[in-house]
């Protein structure tokens, strides 16, 4: 008896959905009915559970489309506007409840299976969040508007991108990376909003560090390396008061008033009554207090320093229209975040972290910040780390120094403390020898300081890989071109390893009497097996009358290019060989003697008596 075949399951699941769909579409036109009539809106309860309920991702996404319809025409309908009577109130109480309980879900969808819910549920967001701060807008002021933004909807929302909660959908499970920003937000996120509108990156820049501040390393980890996953991105931060011409909440856009300075060159500017329920309005919270840290001298309007409004001085709309003031929540987003990429146990990723902002550090962070001083602690700790990461600190230690005038006099005791014995074995050998060139490029450097690099790598030479070597001839050539002072290493041939004044344990590069030495240690690579570095070393013994070289093309030799650069190497001659060319390693062995066996002088065919089976 054959068995009864079940009902296909994806005609079952079809028409479950077209259920589930023609019940959202009723709600919803009953709900935008209610709103136009002034009706009861108890029905978006029940449109808000069934979005719960559902299981099928495409009857979420009929849910959460529905709903946002409906919120748009109650929004744009007033109902969530500031003001009214104590009726009203209550209604609007309620509703903004069933509003929080509805972007408390879409932000749960950042993390959910389907990617065309994250997305859409990112959209959904940002699409409330200007409707809301339009709607607060019109009703700031019976005849003269102020441009308002919702503060804390997007509040929410840079919780939702940070926190990353686990999706609250029935069917979606939770991801093994919890904690970690989607990939798919992320680039929807920046490519549609944080990279393109000015008011959107102010006010994320803000809140993002009231947020980072408030959260514990054990409960939510992940929430500074989320973070620095959108900050690394930004490459449009503006760098003129005109580039601040891009705006979501279109209101935001207008002209903010001017702020009045007093005759006597007060830095307390009047602000009316107006600017003052702007500033408070819109669910502001904290005292801005901080921002009179970030800030050296009174800005003008346009971002000069002069007789001005201090930036703690300035309502939300002037600080969005001011370069100082995105100066500052951008240089505090990143003084509040970088303290905090240290994950407690696990330093590899630790140094994965510090490698990922120091990569950074001196293009696209220390430029926009009000004071780049300010991160020379957490640089300086980065440089005790050593390795690849204290090498990329150098090089934000050094841009300090060059471009901002830091005061750092034991740059150089930290750089020589780097010439260990690993640092030719190491991978990243080849940044070693780019920023060392950059930080020894000056001729204002002391001959004695320059001479210890010099003796220091020719000594590490010694038990050197080829590779590392022939980095360090043409390295060490260019700086005794361009200091003929420690010409006298080369000339001064009576030093050798017994009586070397050199004090290779000496950490103070200005006192290890390198300059008395020579580099004997150089010298005795022209005797090396591998034919490219003895060739090199011979430009020690020949005047110095060739340009100097450029190190791009030796940084990135390895085992391998050094190999294949010899097994294609075109062979002009012939080598000799070290065998007669009349021997037959195959040929058949002669009988020998008992006597010659004995003495052994008959000449065997080893390799052919092997070869026999």
């Amino acid at each position: 008896m054959a068995p009864h075949s079940l009902p296909p399951p994806s005609k079952k699941r079809k028409t479950h959905r077209e259920d589930y769909g023609s019940k959202i579409k009723q709600l919803e036109d009953e709900l935008i009915a209610a709103v136009g009539k002034n009706l009861s809106l108890n029905p978006l309860a029940d449109l808000l559970a069934l979005a719960y309920d559902v299981e099928d991702p495409h009857d979420t996404s009929k849910a959460i489309y529905a709903l946002y319809r409906v919120f748009v025409v109650i929004i744009s309908d007033n109902k969530l506007g500031l003001g009214g009577d104590e009726a009203a109130k209550v209604v609007k109480a309620w509703i903004w409840e069933r509003l929080q309980s509805y972007v408390d879900f879409l932000g749960s969808l950042l993390q959910d299976d389907e990617k065309f819910l994250r997305t859409s549920a990112l959209q959904i967001m940002f699409s409330l969040l200007k409707y809301l701060s339009t709607s607060y807008t019109k009703s700031s002021h019976p005849t003269k508007p102020q441009p308002q933004f919702h503060a804390s909807h997007f509040r929410k929302i840079v919780s939702y991108l940070l926190l990353c909660p686990n999706s609250k959908r029935k069917s979606s499970s939770p991801k093994p990376d919890g904690g970690m920003i989607d990939s798919d937000v992320l680039n929807l996120f920046y490519d549609t909003w944080f990279s393109v509108h000015d008011d959107i990156r102010w006010f994320f820049l803000r809140d993002s560090a009231t947020l980072l501040s408030g959260q514990t390393a054990d409960a939510h980890p992940n929430v500074p390396i989320n973070l620095l996953s959108i900050l690394e991105r930004l490459s449009t931060f503006p760098t003129e008061q005109s580039e601040l011409n891009a705006w979501w909440v279109v209101e935001l856009g207008t002209k903010p008033p001017k702020p009045k300075v007093s005759k006597k060159g007060s830095n307390n500017a009047d602000m009316s009554s107006d600017d003052e329920e702007t500033a408070k309005t819109g669910d502001e919270e904290e005292n801005d207090d901080w921002r009179k840290f970030f800030e050296d001298d009174p800005v003008t309007e346009d971002g000069k320093k002069g007789p001005g409004q201090r930036l703690h001085k300035m309502t939300i709309h002037q600080s969005l229209h001011s370069l100082s003031s995105h100066r500052a929540v951008f240089t505090r987003a990143w003084l509040t975040l970088l303290p905090r990429l240290a994950v407690p146990g696990n330093i590899e990723k630790n140094k994965a972290l510090a490698t990922r902002a120091l990569n950074l550090m001196h293009r696209g962070v220390m430029p926009h910040l009000t004071r780049p001083i300010l991160v020379m602690d957490w640089i300086g700790a980065c440089v005790d780390i050593g390795g690849s990461v204290g090498l990329l600190a150098l090089n934000a230690l050094f841009v300090l120094i060059k471009e901002y005038n830091l005061d750092y006099p034991s740059f150089y005791t930290r750089l020589y403390a780097f010439l260990d014995r690993d640092v030719l074995h190491l991978k990243h050998r080849s940044r070693f020898f780019r920023l060392t060139e950059l930080f020894l490029s000056s001729t204002h450097l002391p001959a004695t300081l320059l001479a210890s690099f010099v003796k220091k790598l020719s000594r590490l030479s010694l038990t050197a890989p080829p590779a590392a070597i022939v980095m360090v001839i043409p390295f060490t050539y260019n700086i005794l071109k361009k200091h003929p002072a420690l010409m006298v290493m080369i000339h001064r041939a009576d030093v050798d390893d017994s009586n070397d004044p050199f004090l290779s344990e000496e950490t103070n590069p200005l006192q290890t009497n390198a300059l008395d030495s020579s580099i004997w240690e150089l010298m005795s690579h022209s005797s090396h097996y591998h034919a490219p570095v003895s060739t090199m070393c011979k430009i020690f013994s020949e005047a110095f009358t060739k340009p100097g070289y450029s190190m791009e093309d030796f940084l990135d030799h390895t085992y391998n290019t050094l190999f294949e650069t010899e097994i294609n190497r075109k062979i002009k001659r012939e080598p000799a060989l070290a065998l007669e060319p009349s021997l037959k390693v195959f040929a058949a062995a002669e009988e020998s003697s008992g006597e010659d066996l004995i003495t052994g002088s008959a000449e065997r065919d080893f390799v052919n008596e092997l070869w026999v089976f």
